[in-house]
């Protein structure tokens, strides 16, 4: 890997956060499934996309891709500018700890932690020293709205405060990309529309969102809107 890929130096703004070109994944078999066709797709420092699409479409494997927990079969994926094809595993892992966060539908926390606790868990093997650690787990809490649940555990919170935690965690690592898959698929309507709140507020502060949802109201508040079917990306343009 070139020197710099994983470390905190700001990637210039010119440099698009991941940039597609021909990019497809095709799992062997008999036949073979196309999960992802071939496909081309810049997306730029402080974009808001949403993608739709039915389910089996290839959204989740598309995620997969650009949050490199998969490879894919064809094409070039650039992260930041760098190229992550070539990259070992323990590379790729590295790249994505420090550049990508990641948001469920389901909120994957350590249920007898504390927020806290379970913000931190995201810096544990990035070398960040303990007590830094304690200072920017505060400070994502603190940005999602938590600052005064910092000692609570998940199993004495709702789900939107659950929901808040998961964002502040994959905050806390200071990324260049948040991929939120159905944030609000586990949230009542109320709860949903806060979570949501949140995140347009997160995008006017300048971070990178890409939002899979089978909800229409929700990828309507992307700046641009992908949708995914039988392995095929089409972008819907808007006037």
């Amino acid at each position: 890997m070139s020197k710099g890929a994983t470390d905190a130096e700001p990637t210039p703004e010119d440099v698009p956060v991941l940039d597609f070109r021909g990019v497809a994944l095709t799992y062997p078999g008999t036949p073979p499934v196309e999960a992802l066709r071939p496909f081309d797709l810049t997306i730029r420092r402080g974009d808001h996309l949403t993608i739709v699409g039915p389910s089996g479409s290839g959204k989740s494997t598309f995620l997969n891709i650009a949050g490199l927990l998969d490879r894919p079969s064809g094409g070039t994926c650039l992260l930041d500018g760098i190229d992550t094809a070539g990259l070992r595993e323990s590379e790729r892992a590295g790249l994505r700890g420090s550049r990508i966060g990641f948001v469920f539908q389901s909120f994957h926390l350590l249920p007898h932690r504390s927020s806290l606790e379970n913000v931190m868990l995201a810096m544990t093997y990035n070398g960040v020293p303990r007590a830094e650690r304690v200072t920017r787990a505060r400070e994502a809490l603190g940005r999602v709205g938590l600052g005064n649940r910092v000692d609570a555990v998940p199993t004495r919170m709702s789900g939107g405060e659950r929901q808040r935690v998961a964002i502040a965690r994959a905050l806390v690592s200071r990324p260049s990309l948040l991929l939120c898959d159905e944030p609000t698929g586990n949230l009542d309507t109320t709860t949903a529309e806060q979570i949501l709140g949140l995140l347009d507020e997160l995008h006017t502060d300048g971070i990178t969102l890409i939002v899979i949802t089978h909800d229409p109201a929700v990828a309507a508040r992307g700046r641009r809107t992908l949708t995914i079917r039988d392995g095929l990306l089409h972008e819907l343009i808007t006037a």
